[in-house]
C-alpha cells in the first residue's frame, strides 16, 4: 500500500513538473510574442519620425533654395545699379579729369 502511495506521489510529482513545464513556456512564448510586437512598433515609429524629419529637411531646403534664387535676383540687381551709378559718375568727371590730364601735360616747368 505504501508503494502505490510512494508511486502515486511520482506521478504527481511529475505531472506538476510537466504542468510547470507548460507553464513556463507559455510564459516564455508570451514574452517573445510581447517583445517582437515592441520591436515591431519601434521600428514603425521609427520609420514614422524618420519620414517626418525628412519632410522637414525637404522643405527647409526647398525655402532655403528659393530664398537663394530671390537672394542672387537682389544682388544682381544691386550689382548692376551699382555699375550704373559708376558709369554715370565717371561720365560726368570724365571731362574735368580730361582738362586736368592735358593742363599737366601741356604744362613746362622750368
Amino acid at each position: 500500500m505504501e508503494s502505490n502511495r510512494g508511486q502515486g506521489g511520482i506521478q504527481q510529482l511529475l505531472a506538476a513538473e510537466q504542468e510547470a513545464q507548460h507553464i513556463v513556456n507559455a510564459a516564455r512564448a508570451a514574452k517573445m510574442a510581447r517583445l517582437k510586437q515592441a520591436k515591431e512598433e519601434a521600428e514603425r515609429e521609427i520609420a514614422q519620425y524618420r519620414a517626418q524629419t525628412e519632410h522637414e529637411f525637404q522643405k527647409k531646403l526647398a525655402q532655403s533654395s528659393g530664398d537663394s534664387g530671390a537672394n542672387v535676383k537682389r544682388l544682381e540687381e544691386e550689382t548692376d545699379a551699382k555699375i550704373g551709378h559708376l558709369k554715370s559718375e565717371a561720365a560726368r568727371i570724365s571731362p574735368d579729369v580730361v582738362q586736368m590730364l592735358l593742363k599737366q601735360v601741356t604744362t613746362v616747368k622750368n
